[in-house]
Parts: C-alpha cells; structure tokens; sequence
C-alpha cells in the first residue's frame, strides 16, 4: 500500500517547542538500536514526495521500525510517528528519531510490552528546500499478528483506552462486545497476550452506572453480563461469573405479565424487544449450564424462549423483527437488524445444550439458513446491516459482530454447515475492507472507508467464527 499524506509545515512543525520526549520504550531492545543491527528487514509500506522515497522498515524478529529516505539531498529530514490508539493521534514528544544528518533513523519499538501500550508506526518525511511533509501509511510488526485473525484483534486492542478500561475511551454496550471478541480470539487462536483487558476493564468499570456493570438499558445489561460469563470460562475467576448473575438478575427484576412475559428494553418499562430477550435466553441458559444443581436460570431461560415464539417476533420468513407491539402484543413487524438473529441463534444453541431439545437446533437452522440466504441481509451472499453507514460510529455497526458470532457458534455444533458463507464473508473483508494495520470498516463487501472499534470488532468476531 501506498499511501501519500501532504500537509502544510504550519501543520505539524509547530513553532512553539516540542514536548518532552516520552522515556525509552525498551523491550528485547530499547528504542534508538542501530538500523544495521536489525535482524530481519521487512518494507511494507512506502510513500514518495520530490522524487524522495520514504520507506517504513519492520523488523519482525525483534517488533521494531526504523524509517529511510532515499534519492534525497543533503538538509533532507526523515523520522518516525508513533501510535498507541491506531493512528489517531500520536505522541512521544519530538518526532521519533528525527535526523537531517542521516538516511534513516535508529529503530524504535513498535509496542510498549511493560505497559501494554499495542502501536503502529509510520516514517514522515521532506525534503531541506520545501515545507510539505510525506508520510507512509501506519504499519507494525508481525508481533501478536501472525495471521489475519490475531492482528485483526491487534487492531482493535490498539482502541483499548487503557486509561478507562474501554474501547475508543468510553465504548459501553460495544466495549462489552469488543471485549468479548477479543476472550473469544484467546480462545480460538491461543494468544493470550489481550488477556489483560478482562481485569482491567473489570476493575475500572465494576462500580460505573448501576454498578456490576448494569445501567438502564437491559439489553446493555446482557451484553455485560455474557462478556463476563465468557471471562469466568477463559480465566476460572469467579467474580465474573457472580457479576454475570448480578446481571441476569437485574433483567429479570424487569419482567412482568405484560403481554403475557418479556423483559423490558430499558427500565422506563415503555419498550419490549427481541433483542434484551434474547439476551436475557442466553444469559440465563449460559448460567445454569456453568452453576451446579441450578433450577432457576434454566426456567427463566425456557421461559423466555416461551414467551419470544409466541410473541411472532419470529416471522413467517424465519427471521427475526425488532420488537412487539405493546397495544396488540404481537409482532411490529420493524426492521430484522442482524444482531437480533445471530443472538437469538445463539441463545437457541445455548438452550439446547442446557436441555438437549433438539426442537431448537432446527429452529436456530432456519433462522441461520435465512440470514445466509437473505437478499435483504446478505446481498450477493456477504452479510449487511440494514441502512450500513460507511462511517464506523454509533451502535450499529456492532450488530454484525453479535450476528456472525452466532451464527459461528451454531455452525460449530451444526459440524460446519456454514462453512462456505462464513469464509466468503471473511476472505471478502479481509481484501476489501481493511487497511494497512489490519483495521476494518463496516462494509465487508468493500469498500474500506473508516474504522471504529465496533467495526473492529465485528470483523474480529467474522475471524474467529471463520474456518
């Protein structure tokens, strides 16, 4: 990839002083190593500016960078930028290696290991006679991205504010779902470098909101509280599990007799959807399954799934509406957003292992085998959000990541039967929608256009559902 970014001097040499440069990164070596001494030398991205070629160098072996400039005169400048958010911002002080003496800089690490800061670098540079910078396209190391589906999840753990304990500073719902991508990413691809987050995350955001991570959203409740039944499953701790069923009990607290059952959107008690029931299925029948002798999540969890068939919120054609009509009590036939069959899918899957109705496991095909074939959901047999924005903000764009999850954990049981969408869908994002640090936008068809953390996650749960 090659990538140009012009911008004026005014722009980024700033008259005021620089600031302090930040202490040495130092891992197997500390930051400023000789360029010579690398052990290997990998080029994979480069830009151009007055004939001058500006080249980022990786060194996988070692996870370091260093930037070169050639064809160049004497006054000429090169250096290196460094990212711990994905590029959107980049700090250290001065300029990384900064040098008008020399052809190329020292080398820098590309990660923070003590400090679990996960980066990117690119190499800037212009020449002596004119004021316009160059600078190559981010990149890092092959370091905890040895294939696609661990530096997708490289990618998003470099959203991870390590300050809050979320992704992109203060992602809520979507943080849960990001955090689970990356549980079930150590899971799938045995890199357990990411664990960190599980604790971090816990420890900075137990007491927020309504404490043990419930708010007045029920459905961000269940998102919550299945991030944490998949923390107990990766690490054994069983905090987690106890804020899961402090979770599933907060759901619970808000189902009434209206319209026969259902637990309530959010605590105003004015909505009942399918996606908090869902939830709140999967929940309940992922608890009794990991608590020993339980009687009482296992009826909810039935209870639920109950309640949802006869609602109709699963429609004639096998997919699932938003949500039920509070005056009739049926169906409002509203938009069938992705996430609401995978997660149903999922919940169904979960149910079944707890009960061994295999009633359910059909119900949950029927459900797959629309979404796959769907020409509303999967034009041209690639998975899209209804209304997709080509931005990646707000909530939508994590609906496709709690799709294919499902779907992913109903293809494992199901011994592959989809297989072939998932791959398509995987390789389809993987050369169309993704830059040059492994982030991914919200178009898996292509074309790549921005990046977010719930885009980032989404595509990360695409890789681990993938074969």
């Amino acid at each position: 990839m090659n990538i140009v970014a012009l911008v004026t001097a005014a722009t980024l040499l700033s008259p005021s002083p620089p600031a302090a440069l930040a202490a040495p990164i130092c891992n197997r070596y500390c930051d400023g190593r000789e360029a010579a001494l690398a052990s290997a030398d990998r080029v994979p991205v480069s830009t151009s500016i007055y004939g001058r070629v500006i080249k980022t160098h990786v060194d996988d072996t070692d996870a370091m960078a260093w930037a070169s400039l050639e064809n160049g005169s004497a006054g000429d400048e090169v250096w290196l930028d460094r990212s711990f958010d994905g590029g959107q911002s980049w700090a250290d002080g001065a300029k990384l290696g900064d040098t008008s003496a020399a052809t190329r800089t020292g080398q820098f690490n590309v990660d923070d290991w003590g400090g679990n800061g996960v980066g990117a670098l690119r190499a800037c540079g212009k020449a002596g006679d004119r004021a316009e910078i160059a600078c190559t396209a981010w990149t890092r190391s092959t370091w905890n991205a040895w294939d696609r589906r661990t530096a997708a999840a490289t990618a998003l753990m470099m959203r991870f504010d390590r300050s809050t304990g979320l992704f992109d500073h203060d992602g809520w719902w979507t943080g849960a779902n990001a955090l689970t991508a990356i549980i079930d990413n150590a899971r799938r691809s045995g890199m357990n470098s990411y664990r960190y987050a599980v604790a971090s995350t816990y420890d900075k955001q137990v007491t927020a909101r309504l404490g043990q991570f419930r708010n007045e959203y029920l459905d961000d409740t269940g998102w919550w509280g299945l991030a944490w039944v998949a923390a107990y499953d990766l690490t054994g701790d069983s905090r987690y599990l106890t804020t899961a069923r402090a979770d599933a009990e907060w759901m619970h607290s808000y189902w009434d007799t209206r319209c026969g059952g259902g637990v309530y959107w959010s605590t105003a008690r004015t909505v009942k959807n399918a996606i908090p029931n869902s939830l709140y299925i999967q929940l309940n029948a992922a608890l009794s399954s990991r608590i020993s002798g339980d009687t009482v999540y296992r009826q909810r969890a039935q209870a639920g799934w109950t309640w949802f068939r006869g609602t109709g919120m699963l429609n004639g054609s096998d997919l699932v509406n938003d949500g039920v009509d509070l005056g009739t009590c049926k169906n409002n036939g509203d938009v069938t957003w992705t996430y609401n069959q995978g997660v149903l899918i999922n919940a169904l899957v979960q149910l079944n292992r707890l009960t061994g109705d295999s009633g359910l496991l059909s119900t949950a095909r029927r459900i797959g085998d629309a979404m796959t074939t769907s020409a509303y959901l999967s034009p041209g047999g690639i998975l899209r959000e209804p209304n997709e924005p080509d931005t990646c903000t707000g909530d939508g764009v994590s609906f496709k990541g709690a799709a294919i999850r499902g779907l992913g954990v109903l293809n494992r049981v199901t011994g592959g039967a989809y297989d072939d969408y998932l791959r398509r869908n995987a390789d389809s994002a993987v050369g169309k929608d993704r830059n040059s640090i492994d982030a991914y936008g919200s178009h898996w068809a292509g074309p790549y256009l921005s990046t977010g953390h719930g885009c980032q996650h989404s595509a990360v749960d695409l890789l681990n559902a993938a074969p």
